[in-house]
């Protein structure tokens, strides 16, 4: 991604106050001092369409029917990048502790599927709407996501394109120096594992 797109991003979220400074358990368990909030960017419909437009320019060419975004951060930017590639749009939710199609929403054998997230940290919630499409005998071309928090280090089995990449340090709970210190943690994300 070009230099100027990235700053557009990044000014995004500076504008949006998007980026928050604290004591966090992210959605992945993990613990950080840092934590995007990617929906109070998204929550203005002039910037979702743009980064919508702007994820979506990295799978042109991929044949994309569909785009599946895991609920609930995954929904909106989903939805941008789907009109921008002008497919459908569908979004996985977690029941009983894993993700599933529900509403009426289907993919079909061979479907050429595109799963879009608004951060990705571990990749876990992106893996099992991998799998998840896997299972139905759709076909995923790829991952999409806004913010790359993982700076690179999460490697899935699909083409991945971030709007930019960050590193941040993030900690196991037993072993989380902002717990030592007692800082009081909150749990901003949509799903939340108890460790």
């Amino acid at each position: 991604m070009e230099t100027g797109t990235r700053t557009t991003i990044e000014e995004l979220f500076k504008k949006t106050d998007a980026v928050k400074d604290g004591h966090f358990r992210l959605s992945s368990g993990r613990h950080s001092h840092k934590y995007l909030q990617c929906a109070l960017v998204l929550q203005h419909p002039e910037y979702a369409e743009q980064l919508g437009r702007l994820l979506a320019a990295h799978f042109e060419s991929a044949g994309v029917q569909t785009v599946i975004g895991p609920a609930l951060g995954g929904i909106i930017i989903a939805h941008e990048t789907a009109r921008a590639l002008g497919g459908r749009v569908i979004f996985a939710e977690r029941e009983k502790d894993a993700m599933t199609l529900r509403r009426g929403f289907d993919l079909s054998k061979g479907e050429r599927v595109l799963v879009v997230e608004d951060v990705l940290t571990t990749g876990g919630s992106v893996q099992e709407v991998l799998a998840l499409v896997q299972e139905l005998e759709a076909v995923p071309v790829g991952v999409g996501v806004l913010v790359d928090r993982s700076g690179g280090a999460c490697k899935l089995p699909v083409p991945v394109a971030s709007l930019t990449s960050v590193e941040v340090e993030t900690y196991p709970p037993d072993d989380c120096p902002l717990c030592k210190l007692g800082i009081p943690m909150t749990s901003p994300g949509s799903r939340r594992k108890e460790q």
